[in-house]
């Protein structure tokens, strides 16, 4: 193999040029793409979200990845994303076996479980009969009203809120290639704030400037159904940081207008999170003290449009994220 083309490939990874990758790999006819130059594609596929493409380069040569420990893990990931929660845990299970202990499968693992536990506690709430299961409908037809209630779950325990300085970023693979980006300079905030024409909050700010963007360990904040009472959760993938070079940043390629544009999503302030699977996104709300206040963060859902408050500021939404459990 050509080891110059090798290096080339891996340094567009390293500048996040997913599309150069994509481009140089997919011109070699694909009986002439050995199992190293299929993972770049299929890893460059990833991070571009284009996830059906991906499994499909993956499959290719599933028989040698079959003990590979990585490429268990990317084809894991992309499952994931498309939702095939089944697929992905035997992946991220299979990678778990080949290389124990990774921080990142473990916590898709994690995931996928709390999601199959939820399942189950929804099932096993349906099986009552008589006045219980007419009570227990009327109580789960107002949650299904309120577009923020994600999932409904019978008991939250919450774990003290993380602070910043201590263990609030999980810096995952994924986390420092598409989100994490070097703090931001002066200049850069006053350009991206421009480019935005929002003046972003000063707590943001600051813990930008500790932190430019990532994924928290704690990615879910609580949001009590007024109606039923039930408590729900509206959960992020991970938090924009200010920049343009990484994907998930404010002005990146995967950043608060484009969303918004692309998206249709109501023009009242920035997009700093969106929920897995681009179920809606949270967003800095200006509508109520416009550029020179403090805006509130919101949850917009995705197909209905709906608004959702979720905290009065962004310091109070970053205190409130935490790890239900069912």
């Amino acid at each position: 193999m050509n080891e110059e083309l090798l290096e080339q490939l891996e340094t567009w990874h390293e500048q996040d040029e997913y599309e150069k990758i994509v481009e140089a790999v997919q011109e070699i006819p694909a009986e002439e793409r050995d199992y190293e130059l299929v993972n770049h594609l299929g890893r460059a596929l990833n991070n571009l979200e284009r996830y059906e493409e991906a499994v499909q380069q993956f499959l290719t040569v599933a028989e040698e990845g079959a003990n590979d420990p990585l490429w268990q893990y990317r084809i894991g990931l992309a499952y994931y994303y498309l939702e095939q929660y089944d697929k992905a845990e035997q992946a991220f299970e299979r990678s778990d076996e080949l290389e124990p202990g990774d921080e990142d499968t473990l916590e898709f693992l994690e995931w996928i479980r709390n999601r199959d536990d939820e399942d189950e506690y929804e099932e096993n709430d349906e099986d009552v009969t008589g006045e219980e299961n007419e009570d227990r409908t009327l109580e789960k037809t107002a949650a299904e009203e309120s577009p923020a209630v994600i999932s409904s779950i019978s008991v939250v325990h919450v774990d003290p809120p993380v602070p910043v300085s201590g263990e609030f970023w999980n810096d995952s693979e994924l986390a420092l290639e598409q989100y994490v980006s070097d703090p931001p300079s002066d200049g850069l905030i006053e350009s991206v704030e421009e480019q935005l024409v929002f003046r972003l909050p000063v707590s943001y700010i600051e813990m930008m400037k500790e932190h430019n963007g990532g994924i928290p360990y704690n990615r879910f904040f609580p949001v009590t159904n007024e109606g039923s009472g039930e408590t729900g959760y509206v959960e992020i993938e991970g938090i924009l940081g200010i920049g343009r070079e990484k994907r998930h940043s404010l002005c990146g390629g995967e950043g608060s207008w484009t969303v918004i544009e692309r998206d249709g999503y109501p023009e009242i302030g920035v997009v700093i999170a969106k929920a897995p699977s681009e179920a809606g996104v949270v967003m800095l709300d200006y509508r109520s003290f416009g550029n020179d206040g403090e805006p509130e963060v919101v949850y917009v859902d995705k197909e209905q449009r709906v608004i959702t408050p979720l905290a009065p500021n962004f310091e109070t939404f970053i205190q409130g994220l935490m790890r239900p459990e069912v």
